[in-house]
This record gives C-alpha cells, sequence and structure tokens, in this order.
C-alpha cells in the first residue's frame, strides 16, 4: 500500500519558500507530555518518525522551538540528528520571545535578548540562518504593543540572521503593527473545531486576504491543548469520520485545511502510525454538507467536555508555559 504524501493538501509559498500544506509540529518529539511532563521520548524513534516525514512522506516544513525540551530530548537537536545536512526544500520554522533556562522554568525576552534566543536556534538545529520565526505573543500581550520586539526580529532579518517573520498567538491589531515595521509570512494561532471564536475566524479571513499564511496549533487537540487529543468527541466529528472510515483526528486536520488555501497544518507526534495517519488527512475531502455540519455548535460538543473534564491541561500563563502546536 503506498504511503500518503504531504503533497496532497497541496502547497502555499511563505515569503519565496514554497512548503507542502501538510506539515510537521515538533514539541510531541521530546516526550509523552508537552515540554517537562511526561517521560522523555526514545531517541531512535523520534528520530526516526522526523526521516520518515521528510524523506517519505514528503513534509518538508516543520515548526520547532529552542524551548521544546524535556529532561533528556531537545526538538531542535533532534531534528539536526535526523536531517542534517538538510535538504534543499526543507523549511523550519522556529519561534523566539518565550524562553526556558536549564531547569526548565519559563522566562520572557526583552527585544535585546531576541538575538540570543535566535542564535541558540541556529546553534543547536546547526543552520546558518532561520528559514521563518515567530514572535510569540505573551498571554499578558494578547492586548499590548509588539512593534520593539518585532522591530528587534526586523534588525536580525536586515543581518541575515532570519530570511522571513511571523507572529504566534496574535490578534488582528498586533498584526497590523507587526506589518508596519516589516513583511509578516505567517501567522500562528490556536484553532480548530468547536475552539473557532469570531475574532479568530475574522483573523483567519484577513489573513487570506494579506496573502499570508494561517497556521493553527492544537487544530487535533482543541480546547485539550497541551494535553493533546482526548476520547471525547462530539457526534458529527464522529459521524463524518465513520462516512470517510477516517479518525477523528484525521476530520479536524481536514477541517483545517479547508479553512483556506493559505492555512497550514502542523500537526504534532512521535509515532510513526499516527504521523501516517496525519499526513493521510491531507488527501480527506469533506463535502460542504459535512463542513456546515462540523460548524454547527453540535461539532463543539467534544471541545467542551474536555473543557470540564479531569486531565485538561490548565490554560496557559507567562508563569507556566505558553501553549504551542503538538496535537497527539
Amino acid at each position: 500500500m503506498a504511503l500518503p504524501r504531504a503533497d496532497a493538501a497541496g502547497a502555499w509559498t511563505l515569503g519565496d519558500l514554497t512548503v507542502n500544506r501538510m506539515g510537521l509540529g515538533a514539541m510531541r518529539l521530546t516526550g509523552s507530555g508537552a515540554f517537562h511532563d511526561g517521560t522523555p521520548s526514545d531517541r531512535d524513534r523520534a528520530v526516526a518518525v522526523l526521516r520518515r516525514a521528510v524523506h517519505e512522506l514528503g513534509v518538508n516544513h516543520i515548526d520547532t522551538a529552542a524551548f521544546y525540551f524535556s529532561s533528556l530530548r531537545s526538538a531542535n537537536e533532534l531534528i539536526g540528528r535526523a536531517l542534517a545536512p538538510y535538504p534543499e526544500d526543507l523549511v523550519i520554522a522556529t519561534k523566539v520571545w518565550p524562553g526556558r533556562d536549564p531547569s526548565g522554568e519559563w522566562w520572557w525576552a526583552r527585544p535585546d535578548q531576541l538575538r540570543g534566543q535566535v542564535e541558540e536556534n541556529i546553534r543547536q538545529l546547526g543552520r546558518e540562518h532561520l528559514d521563518v520565526v515567530n514572535l510569540r505573543v505573551p498571554p499578558s500581550r494578547r492586548n499590548g504593543s509588539v512593534a520593539e520586539h518585532f522591530g528587534a526580529l526586523a534588525e536580525l532579518r536586515d543581518a541575515g540572521l532570519v530570511r522571513h517573520l511571523g507572529l504566534s498567538n496574535a490578534t488582528a491589531g498586533q498584526l497590523a503593527e507587526a506589518r508596519a515595521v516589516a513583511p509578516v509570512v505567517c501567522v500562528q494561532n490556536a484553532y480548530g473545531i468547536g475552539a473557532a471564536e469570531p475574532g479568530d475566524r475574522a483573523l483567519l479571513r484577513l489573513c487570506g486576504e494579506s496573502g499570508i499564511a494561517f497556521v493553527p496549533f492544537f487544530a487535533i487537540a482543541g480546547e485539550r491543548r497541551e494535553a493533546g487529543a482526548g476520547g471525547t468527541e462530539g457526534e458529527a466529528v464522529r459521524a463524518v469520520a465513520r462516512a470517510h472510515g477516517a479518525t477523528p483526528a484525521q476530520v479536524r486536520l481536514a477541517w483545517t485545511l479547508r479553512q483556506g488555501p493559505h492555512v497550514l497544518a502542523i500537526p504534532g507526534t512521535g509515532d510513526p502510525d499516527h504521523l501516517v495517519e496525519n499526513v493521510a488527512a491531507g488527501a480527506l475531502r469533506l463535502t460542504d454538507e459535512e463542513m456546515a455540519r462540523l460548524d454547527s455548535p453540535e461539532a463543539g460538543a467534544g471541545a467542551a467536555a474536555a473543557r470540564s473534564g479531569a486531565g485538561r491541561a490548565p490554560a496557559p500563563a507567562e508563569a507556566s508555559h505558553p501553549g504551542e502546536e503538538g496535537d497527539r
């Protein structure tokens, strides 16, 4: 049986870099839980996932960060070990502003500290520059200015350390503020079935109208966020999955990609079988009727259950962690 290919989902251009719309998030490569939670991953298995994604399934867009590490594993170092020397078409996106010290405690960089974070990613990945760097906005700055920090990144872009810039966890106002400083090629925000607010949908549309990629994280996990995909799903998701002989996670990814040609998916996993399932979702085509059902309140039932259920990860806070993609 032929393996699925990431290009089945189509492609998009980040500045001058073309990527398949089905990519890979690196957070889940480091352990059974996000960041310092759970047990460290098996190194060989994580390396095998990366090599299979890129060399066998055609994934050419990986999202990572220097703060993706567990007690024994670093996502960036796993990527370098698995894939260097890197294929010419591989685009690696990372993010800065949050950081973690060696003990795992979170801290948030001043504008003058962003160069150190960029250089840390460059060293860990073994690259001469970074393809895409997203400025990850802290929860406390959701209504604040990003101009000073984004301006510092723009200077690093001018210096040749960064090729393209993006935003993460940002608002429409912050996107406008950043674009007045330098071009923005992507916006990474939480977005998924049953977890999309009107403002989120408006920002997604704005990105499409502006030629900017919209890159949802927690597309599978939804409101469970760092806790990962749960066993509770609304009937709408389960019914559509049954109709296609697919998993609920695949339906969620297919729904994500149907949001627009500028929408990219970066599901995270450290499991080779889940990786194949995720990439296969790029070829799953949902009907208009199925999309309408998935957009109905019924589809949010699973998310509501996850919000009230045991094992849900706490809401992200500056004192804990910023929250990122990594659905499986």
